[in-house]
């Protein structure tokens, strides 16, 4: 019998395999037409407060959007694994490699919950994916025990409002209607199982909600 796990699984596999050839392009309407996603993920970038030489581990990176920012900043001495779950974005995000000539990123096909963090790893990051994982807690927990002391994890997603009109919750919501039942997403309300989980696993932990708190942007360190 195939559990609601690999069901679920499946269904975002499948969806990411159909929207992956035209991701970059749609990713610019996502969670909603008119927020500022490049911006945030420029932002979510920054808060792993990145130097010369380090090591990145992007969680769910898709078709790799965040490695030119995170390049950018790492240089060629650096590193970054970039982890996910459908081979259609792994492929995406290998043209964008060779387009671009770089040399220091490796891909693995995973999922985020069964991935084998790489130990004493400068900083984890995730955008627009986590939420979507229900053992979220697991992969925050994995990872905080993978990066070295002072290291940095970061979470960009999506949440659903708090004290906002219907329509701003409706705005929320409908950014993960195509990946998951949306009754259960919201039960789960995944952004308060991170939050909490690194709480737990973490230091210095700061949590801002962008966009009317339909996104919400999370990071935090390692104790050194």
């Amino acid at each position: 019998m195939v559990s609601q796990a690999n069901r679920r699984r499946d269904r975002l596999i499948e969806t990411y395999r159909k929207k992956a050839k035209h991701y970059d392009v749609t990713s610019r309407l996502y969670p909603v037409p008119g927020y500022p996603n490049e911006a945030q993920r420029l932002r979510a970038v920054q808060a792993l407060g990145l130097r010369a030489g380090d090591s990145v581990i992007d969680v769910a990176c898709g078709t790799g959007l965040n490695f030119p920012l995170i390049e950018e900043v790492i240089g060629p001495d650096g590193r970054i694994v970039g982890v996910d779950l459908t081979d259609a974005m792994l492929a995406r995000a290998q043209g964008r490699i060779e387009t671009n000539g770089w040399s220091n990123i490796s891909l693995v096909h995973a999922d985020a919950a069964e991935f084998s963090f790489p130990t004493e790893v400068d900083a984890i990051l995730s955008t627009y994916a986590l939420t979507q994982v229900p053992e979220c807690a697991e992969v925050i927990a994995h990872g905080a025990a993978a990066l070295s002391r002072g290291g940095r994890w970061v979470v960009l997603d999506v949440k659903v409002p708090g004290s906002t009109p219907r329509w701003l919750a409706q705005l929320g919501t409908a950014a993960v209607r195509p990946f998951a039942a949306i009754d259960e997403w919201i039960m789960r309300r995944p952004w308060e199982t991170i939050r909490a989980a690194m709480q737990e696993e973490l230091t210095d932990l700061s949590w801002t909600e962008l966009f009317f708190g339909t996104a919400f942007l999370a990071a935090g360190a390692r104790a050194r």
